[in-house]
């Protein structure tokens, strides 16, 4: 016998029934989304490394340290998984010119990766969903994707997530931010960790979203940015802020928020949950008005987010939501494979109806179909609300019974095999 194979640590099998929790939350997500006019957009797992390199920025954990890259043996060519997906929309949008006729507001879900430690709510392949808003400058729009997030809680049940917000101004206060940020930790230059030594002359600016306890307290003191806003910045967050209050919707202003990636600028947010332990962002994102010139675009501005699927998943099992099992409406109890030919006939036309059912099958042919006591447990286990029983007497007479195995389904009764549909149209009445 081969060695077994398994997976590459930190990439999951998602199996049932843990895979109806994704399916119900791709589900609500794109209720929501379509509520609030956004698009489905899919661009390709795999890019060019320098999309990455310019868009988030050299400086950057992720480029430094956390992107699977590789050469294409083929061309030469550097490409990388992705590992976040605004990159990506970005490029796309370039380059089919999909602002041309005016702005878009898009959204995907899909598989990032990222060459990190796994750990709970952390993995190297995850899985994230985002809202993106392309060719809007407005702080409405901004407040749009806040409140769209806010919208998903609610639909999805998500408690105990807080909102933060801060700005990150603009390119010429950020410089004027930076040079007193130096100053500031040229100061403390014997408290610094070996991160911040690094980027102190790079990206001081990243030094602040350090997760060292140790520099806590440094950080904590440095000078503000928003204290080197000038009047539009601040005008911009503070239309932000308005709309969120007029929603009733509760925030907090964090000063040190800066967020991962280097193109970010005005408006940065994050829901922040205490439940995951250090992982406790749960959904995060902002305004980042030069990320298309810097791929190559006309300039244009644009808003938008991306959440953690893992994490949000996990903190919506450690609120106790219940699994959402997903059983067959019927099950198909066959005593003998001679009748399928006229079985399965019956079972297509309720399936093409929306009617679920699942046709029992025994695991070796030539056991044939297993006793019909055997059968009634797995259609049991199933979790099915019908058993329908081919039997040899009920199939002699063009029959069906169809039997409740929940309580309150009603009695058993005995239909004609080309009633069934007649059958299948009350059943689709009461799911």
């Amino acid at each position: 016998m081969a060695d077994k194979l398994t997976a590459v640590k930190g990439m999951n099998d998602i199996l049932p029934p843990e895979s109806a929790r994704w399916e119900a939350l791709e589900t609500q997500v794109r209720e929501v989304m379509r509520l609030h006019a956004y698009r489905n957009i899919r661009t390709p797992i795999v890019e060019p490394t320098a999309l990455f390199v310019r868009g988030l920025g050299e400086v950057t954990d992720i480029v430094e340290k956390e992107m699977y890259s590789f050469e294409d043996r083929l061309n030469g060519e550097q490409l990388t998984l992705r590992p976040e997906s605004t990159a990506g929309v970005v490029r796309a949008v370039v380059e089919h010119n999909l602002l041309y006729e005016g702005g878009k507001r898009l959204y995907y879900m899909g598989p990032m990766f990222r060459h990190e430690r796994p750990q709970r709510g952390r993995y190297r392949q995850f899985h994230q969903i985002g809202a993106e808003a392309l060719g809007f400058g407005g702080p409405e729009v901004d407040a749009e994707l806040i409140l769209l997030a806010c919208a998903l809680w609610q639909a999805i049940g998500l408690q105990d997530v807080r909102l933060e917000l801060n700005s990150l101004g603009q390119p010429p206060e950020r410089a004027q931010h930076r040079a007193a940020l130096i100053t500031y930790f040229e100061q403390h230059a014997d408290q610094l960790d070996e991160d911040a030594k690094r980027r102190l002359h790079s990206n001081p600016l990243r030094i602040l979203d350090s997760k060292n306890p140790a520099m806590k307290a440094l950080n904590e003191a440095a000078p503000k940015l928003l204290d080197f806003l000038g009047e539009e910045s601040l005008a911009h967050f503070n239309a932000v802020c308005a709309i969120l209050d007029a929603n009733g919707v509760a925030y907090s202003i964090n000063p040190r928020l800066v967020r991962g990636m280097d193109y970010y600028n005005l408006t940065v947010f994050e829901f922040i949950t205490e439940r995951l332990g250090s992982q406790g962002t749960v959904c995060g994102g902002g305004r980042y008005d030069y990320l298309i010139g810097e791929i190559g675009g006309k300039h244009a501005p644009a808003v938008g987010w991306a959440l953690g699927v893992e994490r949000v998943l996990e903190l919506l099992k450690e609120q106790g939501e219940a699994m959402t099992e997903v059983a067959p409406d019927a099950y198909a109890i066959i005593p003998d494979a001679a009748s399928l030919p006229i079985v399965s006939p019956v079972l297509q036309s309720l399936r093409r109806m929306g009617v679920s059912v699942h046709m029992h099958a025994p695991a070796d042919s030539a056991d044939g179909m297993g006793s019909m006591k055997s059968q009634f447990k797995k259609a049991d286990a199933s979790g099915a609300r019908y058993a329908l029983i081919f039997g040899a007497d009920e199939l002699a007479q063009h029959q069906v019974t169809v039997k409740a195995l929940r309580d309150g389904e009603g009695a058993q009764q005995t239909h004609a095999l080309a009633q069934m549909a007649d059958w299948g149209h009350r059943l689709q009445s009461t799911l």
